[in-house]
């Protein structure tokens, strides 16, 4: 097909699909690429790099000693055979409970099944504090199964992180099944292979680019884990994450900090990897696959249903219903008294009402979310167009993998790089309260990015070629063509940054001031505190964290309807 654009009185074909190459599209695509780069690179690479460098850097010159001394220790090697036991463990609790959900959920028609998509959806998005605070809720001595002595142990922190990820294989694997023609199968059945060899055999195999792009990016999210590791894990199972946390807080041992953080990006960088190359066959996968087509139910069905309902009840809603139920318990009995305390300061505990830093962090989540969406279009914009050379493909591939690396670096590394670099003129904004929310939408921004680029490359490049074989001009093409299809999308990338700001934990941490927390800097304060009515708030708080970021969720998802491709 080509593509015909109006220059004079003459008109010039370019390759499909590389409308940005044109001459005239590239101002559009310089400015695009720029500006979110210009702002990862002073807000993410900069505090990130000028904090890994602190390990080859003793006040004096260059050198290795501190690197040496932090991978020579013990206790280090411990700390990292946790975190990748953790991510295995936890990749693996996701992939055996996903891939049923999303033959459940995505495969199979029946009533109910859109609300049953929702719940899935919303553990991915709920705070990290408001998950930890759940689990221990439920497995506390004082819990419905504190019996079982979980609280605290390695088991505890993989359901939980089993509990975030469940919903990121749900999807990527369920909106590649959907596809799948079932005649397969049915040819198969027909020449005998009964229900197990037919799936090992032919929707396996097929399969295969979406579970091992969701495996990578699982494990990616469970070895840079933070919130729900260091509420659940205790002294007994720290991570690569929370050791950078507790060296820069406890001990101020900057240099082991930025010694860790380079073990982590080495971590980061490999899945990053290996999500990219699963992700390039998953989405070779899915233009393959056709429109979603879907299956009654059959007793070979029956496992799967029973697997996810289980799933749901036991593992999605168990903690969520516990939460809410140990909220309304009082010192006098049931009731919404834990929540009255939400307007005062839990005598003297915290420096304003839990009320006021829920106001504060609705500020600072619709400012991140701002500016993750603005520089996510901009990202996902680039990333959509295919590049006439070779290299410029690479470039942009290249490109890719920098904004995702926000995903796996740890959040705390980024908060305390805010603090180490944007100490000085031009850039001194230490005290300023925009440092949240920057830090936030930096945490969001891949998100976005991962939200809208189907939408983009979704769009049928005939519609853009029509508007310019008609004279319009490559900003009114990106105004009345591309835009407006893009509200598609727009729905859900705006709900997963105002919910992902909402929730952020580690990078806010360090920069919130006292006079202006965030929710989940509350929460942990009450719950990191003795007392019946501190446990009681952090409770309350926790549900109503929990509340806002399930309605924003909804919202997102009514907003973004029939957006379905995938992560």
């Amino acid at each position: 097909m080509s593509r015909y654009q109006r220059s004079g009185a003459g008109a010039t074909t370019t390759r499909p699909g590389s409308l940005w190459a044109a001459a005239s599209f590239k101002p559009v695509w310089a400015i695009a690429a720029l500006i979110p780069l210009a702002f990862l690179a002073v807000f993410f690479v900069w505090p990130v790099l000028a904090l890994v460098t602190r390990g080859f850097y003793d006040s004096e010159s260059w050198t290795l000693t501190n690197v040496a001394e932090v991978l020579g220790s013990a206790r280090t090697w411990r700390i990292i055979r946790q975190t990748l036991t953790l991510a295995v463990l936890g990749t693996l609790g996701s992939l055996a409970l996903g891939v049923p959900g999303a033959y459940v959920l995505y495969r199979l028609s029946f009533r109910g099944q859109k609300l049953l998509r929702a719940i899935a959806t919303v553990p991915f998005v709920l705070p990290s504090v408001v998950v930890g605070v759940a689990f221990r809720s439920l497995l506390a001595d004082s819990g419905p199964l504190g019996f079982l002595k979980l609280d605290g142990t390695l088991v505890a922190v993989v359901a939980a992180l089993v509990f975030f990820n469940y919903s990121v294989v749900v999807r990527s694997v369920g909106v590649l099944w959907a596809g799948l023609d079932p005649r397969q199968v049915e040819a198969a059945a027909t020449l005998g292979a009964p229900p197990p060899r037919a799936f090992l055999t032919v929707t396996l195999p097929a399969l295969a680019p979406a579970i091992a792009s969701a495996a990578a990016l699982v494990f990616l999210f469970c070895a840079s884990a933070f919130g729900v590791v260091l509420i659940l894990g205790g002294s007994r199972t720290g991570t690569v994450e929370t050791e950078i946390w507790y060296q820069t807080t406890a001990l101020l041992n900057l240099p082991a900090a930025a010694a860790l953080s380079i073990v982590q990006l080495v971590i980061v960088v490999a899945s990053l990897w290996l999500s990219n190359t699963a992700r390039a066959r998953q989405e070779r996968a899915l233009r393959l696959a056709g429109s979603p087509k879907q299956l009654p139910i059959t007793k070979t069905g029956i496992p799967a249903i029973c697997c996810t309902a289980l799933t749901v009840a036991g593992l999605l809603l168990a903690p969520l219903l516990t939460l809410v139920w140990r909220s309304l318990q009082t010192r006098t009995g049931l009731g919404f008294g834990n929540y009255a305390l939400l307007a005062t300061n839990a005598n003297g505990n915290l420096s304003v009402s839990v009320w006021r830093a829920a106001a504060n962090s609705l500020v600072t989540g619709v400012v991140a979310m701002l500016l993750a969406v603005v520089l996510g279009g901009c990202v996902s914009f680039v990333l959509s167009r295919t590049p006439v050379s070779r290299w410029g493909r690479t470039l942009l591939r290249f490109t890719d993998s920098v904004f995702m690396l926000p995903l796996g670096v740890s959040a705390v590394t980024v908060g305390f790089g805010f603090l180490i670099t944007l100490n000085r003129p031009p850039l001194d904004l230490r005290t300023s309260w925009i440092l949240i929310p920057i830090a936030q939408a930096i945490v969001a921004l891949p998100l976005v990015v991962r939200t809208l680029l189907p939408t983009w490359r979704a769009i049928d490049p005939r519609l853009r070629e029509a508007a310019a074989t008609l004279g319009a001009s490559p900003g009114r093409v990106l105004a009345t063509v591309e835009l407006p299809l893009l509200s598609r999308g727009l729905g859900l990338a705006v709900g997963f940054a105002f919910a992902t700001s909402l929730g952020e934990f580690g990078a806010t941490s360090f920069l919130a001031r006292p006079d202006r927390p965030t929710l989940p800097v509350v929460v942990y304060k009450l719950i990191s505190r003795p007392g019946v009515d501190n446990l009681g708030m952090a409770l309350a708080a926790a549900v109503v964290l929990a509340l806002a970021t399930a309605i924003v969720m909804a919202l997102a998802e009514l907003l973004g309807r029939g957006e379905e491709r995938g992560w």
